[in-house]
């Protein structure tokens, strides 16, 4: 007689537990156990350990899969099992580790496999194979394709999150927490009282009185220091998007910016002499050109597609010198400089940061993070089976990013959503632009390195998000090298893994719609460039989505730094703008304070939520990648300690790529 003893492991989150019938069965690569029931009268407690025998005539052989299976106690009473893994303990004595952290339903069965990691050219074995091939079959039924709007990145063919498979649906914790009701947030707020006022505001002291109770060190910074250039320029390498400025080596020819023009800000110098020096910049916004405000509260909003030229002083200060609100020069297109009227400069700088928050929150924040998160998570769990090391290797970063796209698309960007109600790029001009900015994404622009490098910005002093994120780009690619080295020991097994192959071709055409002239290759054949591909998809779904996503309120909560909507197209000659001006352009009262709560939703952690590095489902039984992990976690955890000392010296530190605040994957 062969004795196997089985431990159950329930998981430790709300109502995982059950008083269902569970049953399970063993097969191994000689024969297969009798199918027994684990708990008879006794069901599993939430986060219990229950070990059990399973005795058998003789040896099954080595172990290739577990199958359980749920029935109602008697045939009434059924709840589902969140089940974290089945551990077996061989006749032998040794102990194979079945990884599960699904949900089990009623009459459902879950076939699951060994924690070793397996390529489908090294799962030998007949019955592992036709158990891997089954397993696809059943995730592409489960996990479709569906295009969202023509000309921009194919989606999760599901209409809501609740008719997700509960695997990857929200925890119970984070479904309660969780709620995009801007009227919760408004609360919170203490601004509900103001929701619907369609006035404008009276006066800035006015607002500063809406985030007295609302106060973060940050926000009080920004509110303080808004409207100076040195913290205007600043926000271009540190600020919610870190992403649109690049060296300038010749103007544009439609910025006509002068010599005369700038000579008080480049003082005994010429733009030719500092552009040689590397010191001129520039910030472009033509792909809002040509697009129409939307209507909020009933009003016409304005969109403008500025030029913004910039100049990093001797003292590692980068300040705007020239602003051009639209593309097309004209009389009645004039460039602002900082020696023209308070108002004017100050107007013309409002102009600009209303064009960052629809270039941020369409191009940088949605498509870059949330949309390209949702093409890995799609073909991930399409294409790789739970055996394939690099679905062990994703699976911490593909959580809870379906459910948050689909809450998004139907709350903040649907007809009725928040952003297309009270932002001046919501509505028709939200689909242009996303449809513009998936046409000119490439892959460069979503590797760190080549995207500094691309953009001149290797030397410029003062800008921590390159700083930190190259440092955390380089941390992620030392651990995916080590790791995925360790299955594909050269080239070929790349080029073998049919599985690999069918993964990037899907992300190709259907996240890239088989773009060539973006970059991203169809198909792996080297382990170097695999290795490449897997950082980006990572760093994307962790680090970039932190940075973009994780100061939202801080920076926007003072509205006059950050305004989803402005009521007043932009000045057509100078000297003409006063303060009510400013205050008549700047959103109404409802649009401010609603847009704050969505930015405070935005910005806001949940109970359940992991920092990177952490993994809170044990996938690998193996010594190697648990040794990389345990390598991985001490050079986060000594990037945080170098980012925290380092941020003491600094008047606003810059704390979003620290490994702390960065969440494993696109969850908010």
């Amino acid at each position: 007689m062969m004795i196997y003893t089985v431990t159950a492991h329930t998981g430790k989150r709300l109502l995982a537990g059950t008083t269902s019938l569970i049953y399970i069965q063993l097969r191994g690569t000689e024969a297969e156990s009798e199918e027994q029931n684990l708990n008879h009268l006794q069901g599993f407690r939430q986060g219990s350990e229950r070990a059990f025998k399973i005795r058998c005539k003789a040896s099954l052989g080595e172990l290739v899969s577990v199958e359980i299976y749920s029935k109602p106690f008697m045939g009434l009473l059924h709840n589902q099992w969140f089940c974290d893994k089945i551990l077996i303990k061989m006749p032998e004595g040794d102990e194979i580790l079945f990884p599960c952290y699904s949900w089990l339903d009623s009459n459902e069965r879950l076939v699951l496999r060994p924690a070793k990691a397996s390529l489908v050219f090294q799962d030998i074995n007949p019955i592992a194979q036709r158990q891997r091939t089954r397993q696809l079959e059943e995730q592409q039924k489960l996990f479709r394709w569906r295009v969202y709007a023509e000309g921009t990145p194919q989606v999760i063919d599901y209409d809501t999150a609740i008719a997700l498979p509960a695997e990857v649906r929200f925890s119970f914790t984070k479904e309660t927490e969780f709620n995009f009701n801007a009227g919760k947030q408004l609360a919170a707020l203490k601004l509900t009282g103001l929701a619907d006022c369609r006035r404008s505001w009276e006066s800035m002291s006015q607002l500063e009185v809406i985030l007295c109770e609302n106060r973060v060190k940050t926000i009080e910074y920004i509110q303080e220091h808004w409207d100076e250039d040195e913290f205007f320029g600043y926000q271009f390498l540190n600020g919610l998007n870190p992403m649109m400025i690049q060296r300038c080596s010749k103007l544009p020819e439609n910025f006509p910016v002068t010599d005369d023009m700038v000579k008080d800000s480049i003082r005994g110098s010429s733009l030719k002499q500092e552009m040689k020096k590397g010191n001129i910049f520039l910030s472009d916004y033509k792909m809002l050109d040509g697009l129409l405000g939307n209507v909020v509260n009933d009003r016409q909003q304005y969109l403008t597609a500025p030029l913004v030229l910039l100049y990093s002083n001797p003292h590692g200060m980068m300040l705007p010198i020239a602003i051009q609100l639209k593309q097309k020069p004209s009389k009645e297109n004039p460039i602002f400089l900082p020696t023209d009227s308070k108002a004017d400069w100050k107007l013309a700088k409002i102009f600009v940061r209303n064009a960052e928050f629809g270039v941020h929150e369409v191009d940088f924040h949605l498509l870059r993070t949330h949309l390209l998160a949702e093409v890995f998570t799609v073909a991930t769990l399409r294409n790789l089976p739970s055996p394939h090391p690099l679905y062990k290797l994703l699976f911490p970063h593909i959580r809870y990013t379906l459910q948050i796209n689909i809450m998004a698309r139907n709350r903040l960007i649907s007809k009725d959503g928040t952003i297309t109600m009270y932002a001046g790029v919501g509505g028709e001009s939200l689909a242009k632009l996303l449809k513009r900015a998936t046409a000119s994404l490439t892959y460069s622009a979503l590797c760190l390195p080549d995207n500094i490098c691309e953009r001149g910005l290797e030397n410029v002093p003062h800008y921590y998000y390159r700083d930190d994120g190259m440092k955390l780009w380089n941390i992620i690619k030392k651990f995916v090298a080590a790791f995925l080295s360790h299955y594909y020991q050269c080239d070929a097994h790349v080029q073998k893994d049919t599985e690999l192959q069918q993964w990037i071709s899907e992300i190709f055409t259907n996240g890239f719609l088989g773009r060539d002239g973006s970059g991203i290759p169809s198909s792996l054949q080297t382990v170097t460039k695999l290795v490449k591909f897997v950082t980006m998809v990572i760093f994307t779904a962790s680090a970039q989505h932190a940075a973009l996503n994780n100061g939202q309120f801080e920076f926007g909560g003072w509205m006059p730094n950050f305004p989803s909507a402005l009521r007043k197209p932009p000045p057509k000659e100078k000297g003409q703008t006063t303060e009510d001006t400013i205050l008549e352009t700047l959103p109404d009262v409802s649009t401010t304070v609603n847009g704050m709560a969505v930015l405070r939703q935005l910005s806001q952690d949940s109970a359940d939520h992991y920092p990177l590095g952490h993994f809170p489902e044990n996938l690998h039984d193996e010594e190697v990648p648990c040794k990389l992990i345990e390598e991985f976690q001490k050079d986060l955890r000594e990037l945080s300690d170098l980012i925290e000392e380092r941020n003491k010296n600094l008047e606003l530190p810059y704390t979003y790529l620290n490994p702390k605040n960065v969440d494993n994957s696109v969850a908010i």
